[in-house]
């Protein structure tokens, strides 16, 4: 009896783990080379732009919130950047409109939402859909293009490798370490689980709901403005029509496979950075026993579905 406990504890609280570890079985059952280096690194650059889109995601929807401009905040910004990048012929200038435009888009959904007491839903959805359009007009559904002179010193930015390690693997686990230290290890962090748990007693309690929400929005912003940056680095040409398209999907479904409650007030970082690991080895299983690459967004619904039930037995 204690052993069938201690079993459905460890499916219950720990599924991102559980989930992770039989992921990779079934995927070195069908390619006996899965857990080659070159395939596991392939997992992180593959996944580490979205990666850094979840990173921000797990702070909104642990204050019990959403964000659905995502993609459209990653398009606008990254190319924009490349617009950037080719008039100053600066890559650190590039960097610091991401991250400072980032941040300002960020806060503008925040102060809609605490101070034009809006719900995040329709928000970030109205957000989803203007910038989205602004990027669609300024590139007239073409792409930005990395001018020849600056290809590459910036393309290096996020394809290159450090002893054999790529950049983006190395820039992915830097920032899911920031974020975990940020949520377990400081104030900001507790006051968001806080205001995820119950708003109106953290108001009580003395925390300032409105500048949490509004700093969370912020770090999302920001991590999405560095996921820009390192977009446009990567492939240098930036389809205003596609570029981003379905990030908030997956970005929602990394938090949710990795535990965060989607009502708010609980998560794990370590989750949602397993969450993207776990998406990744999805979609490579999926290239391997040769179904559609269209079914895969069927997959993710299903997986988030599964995960949220895991949540409401867990809650119970």
């Amino acid at each position: 009896m204690e052993i069938k406990k201690t079993w459905s504890n460890i499916i219950t609280n720990h599924s991102h783990w559980v989930s992770f570890v039989l992921l990779l079985i079934v995927a070195t059952i069908v390619n006996p080379s899965f857990l080659s280096w070159s395939n596991l690194t392939n997992l992180f650059t593959q996944g580490a732009i979205i990666g850094f889109c979840s990173m921000g995601m797990s702070l909104v929807i642990s204050a019990g919130m959403i964000d659905l401009s995502t993609g459209a905040v990653v398009a606008l910004l990254s190319g924009l950047s490349v617009n950037v990048l080719n008039s100053t012929h600066s890559i650190l200038l590039c960097l610091l409109f991401c991250i400072v435009g980032g941040i300002v888009v960020g806060l503008i959904n925040g102060v809609l939402v605490t101070k034009g007491k809006i719900a995040p839903f329709i928000v970030t959805l109205a957000a989803m859909s203007a910038w989205r359009s602004v990027i669609n007009q300024l590139g007239q559904g073409g792409p930005f293009s990395v001018d020849k002179t600056m290809y590459t010193s910036f393309r290096n930015i996020a394809a290159g490798d450090v002893f054999g390690i790529p950049n983006l693997m190395i820039y992915l686990i830097v920032v899911s370490i920031i974020t975990s230290v940020i949520m377990n290890k400081t104030k900001f962090g507790t006051y968001i689980y806080a205001v995820g748990s119950n708003e109106n007693a953290a108001r009580l309690s003395g925390i300032n709901v409105d500048k949490i929400k509004n700093l969370i929005f912020a770090y999302a912003g920001l991590m999405y403005g560095f996921a820009a940056f390192l977009l446009a680095s990567r492939l240098t040409s930036i389809q205003a029509a596609s570029a981003g398209t379905g990030y908030e999907m997956n970005a929602i479904a990394a938090v949710a496979i990795g535990g965060t409650a989607m009502e708010g007030g609980r998560g794990k970082i370590i989750g949602t950075f397993l969450g993207i690991l776990i998406l990744r080895i999805i979609t490579t299983v999926l290239i391997m026993a040769n179904v559609p690459p269209f079914l895969n967004g069927l997959v993710q619904g299903i997986i988030i579905i599964i995960a949220v039930l895991a949540q409401t037995k867990r809650k119970k």
